[in-house]
């Protein structure tokens, strides 16, 4: 028996979205026997991406049953079944976690049409439910919507099933509950983890460390390391003895900390993250008529950088953004310009060319706030965050446009002390991964506590 289902959510943070809309269809094999079909009220917002996909909206989910209202009859109608979904660890795992917040433990074994369409019916140009579907002559109807998808569905898995004759590739494809797929001393390494942020350092037998990493939740990101089936996790799997952390409780400095120490100790595991995160970079120059003008190229170690990028669209789309927050030209921060659409603040519009109406002298006094607001320089500053525990606080010490060091604090005059702020850092060396890190996480939290301080 099987319950062919598909799942709509809200999008959001990993483990974090909610149920919109669930359609289950209870197949034996020849027919639908049984089926429940419903909108579920989340409980919380619904990204505008997601709405603008499904067409499902925060108003049409006001009245609908909330998700341990249904949590009954979906138990029941998927009772003795395997699960069944186009990208089926999506959907397990979206019911698992709604379950678990329910303090249920929700255990079925499940099938992805993915994976037996790419074995039974190969050489498909796209396996996406919509255009594989769609090439083998299968009607679909509201698309992105669960009762459409799941409707679909059932009809490719009854293709599926014809077309496995000896039923060897669908008994191998049947998936048990993710801790039956690992062994007693997986499950003992994830259940000893911390639910904490910070740095966890994978050893083999003989205590060497063969892999370095950082999360906000480490029991959490362990899990994914040891129920990944791509090669590196494999192995990383048979080897592991043991594992060992250090809480953070600030994600920069977790950040901070993974990229030194994978320097420090290259673990064999680690070598695509030796790489360097960053391959774009901010660069000014002055023009001839005595404007400052930004340019973003690729990485070049001999020139000094306002800032870097981890590739060229983020750099562009922080640099129209600059442009509106700073009230500056297009064309001078080097980006395409487009008939009538210039974000400088003169009157006539751009056509190719920007006609500045200011002196070189107040453009540039912008452009440097920018510059300074997005560079260390010769800045003297300390970056407060989270702390590991209720109380404390972490700080990121940056003098002289170079990083120090990160430490923590209890009390604010021990920040305001020289000696002792000095004495409670643990000082880290300077780097290019480190500034691109500190840079790139100061952009995207707003609210962080930057505080000017005189050199120690």
């Amino acid at each position: 028996m099987y319950a062919i289902l598909d799942i709509e959510t809200t999008g959001g943070k990993y483990n974090e979205e909610g149920i919109t809309e669930i359609a289950i269809y209870r197949f034996d094999g020849q027919e639908i026997v049984d089926q429940f079909i419903s909108l579920i009220n989340p409980e919380r917002p619904i990204q505008p991406f997601v709405a603008n996909l499904t067409g499902i909206t925060n108003e049409m989910l006001k009245n609908a049953p909330k998700f341990y209202e249904v949590a009954k009859r979906i138990i029941e109608i998927t009772t003795d079944c395997v699960i069944v979904a186009h990208n089926a660890g999506f959907d397990y795992r979206i019911l698992q976690t709604e379950f678990s917040r329910l303090g249920f433990e929700y255990k079925r074994q499940s099938l992805c049409t993915v994976e037996l369409s790419k074995t039974l019916i190969p050489d498909q140009k796209s396996y996406s439910l919509g255009k594989l579907v769609r090439g083998l002559g299968i009607p679909l109807s509201d698309r992105h919507r669960a009762n459409g998808d799941a409707l679909a569905t059932v009809q490719l898995f009854k293709l599926l099933l014809t077309k496995d004759l000896d039923k060897k590739i669908i008994t191998k494809t049947v998936r048990a509950d993710l801790k039956q797929q690992i062994d007693d001393k997986l499950i003992r390494l994830i259940e000893e983890a911390p639910t904490k942020t910070g740095v966890y350092y994978m050893h083999r037998e003989d205590g060497t460390i063969i892999y370095i990493g950082k999360s906000r939740n480490i029991k959490k990101r362990l899990n994914q390391h040891f129920t990944n089936d791509d090669r590196k996790s494999r192995r990383i799997q048979l080897e592991v003895t043991q594992i060992t952390y250090e809480t953070t409780g600030s994600e920069l400095l977790a950040l901070l900390k993974e990229s030194e120490e994978i320097k420090r100790n290259t673990p064999k595991y680690n070598q695509n993250v030796r790489k360097s995160k960053f391959n774009q970079a901010l660069y000014q120059f002055i023009d001839h008529q005595g404007f400052i003008n930004l340019k973003i190229t690729k990485v070049d170690q001999r020139k000094k950088s306002i800032t870097t990028f981890s590739n060229k669209q983020q750099a562009k789309s922080y640099l129209h953004r600059w442009t509106e927050e700073y009230h500056l030209c297009q064309k001078l921060m080097g980006l395409d310009i487009h008939k009538g659409n210039c974000t400088h603040h003169t009157i006539k519009p751009c056509i190719g060319t920007c006609l500045l109406s200011e002196s070189p002298e107040a453009y540039n006094t912008r452009v440097q706030k920018l510059i300074d607001d997005n560079s260390f320089g010769q800045q003297n500053m300390i970056i407060v965050d989270r702390g590991r525990d209720i109380g404390e606080q972490s700080v990121v010490l940056i003098e002289n446009g170079k990083f120090k060091g990160i430490g923590y604090f209890t009390l604010n005059h021990q920040i305001n002390n020289a000696d002792i702020l000095r004495s409670i850092i643990t000082p880290m060396p300077h780097n290019k991964e480190a500034q691109h890190i500190i840079q790139s996480y100061l952009r995207t939290h707003k609210k962080l506590r930057v505080v000017p301080i005189a050199s120690i």
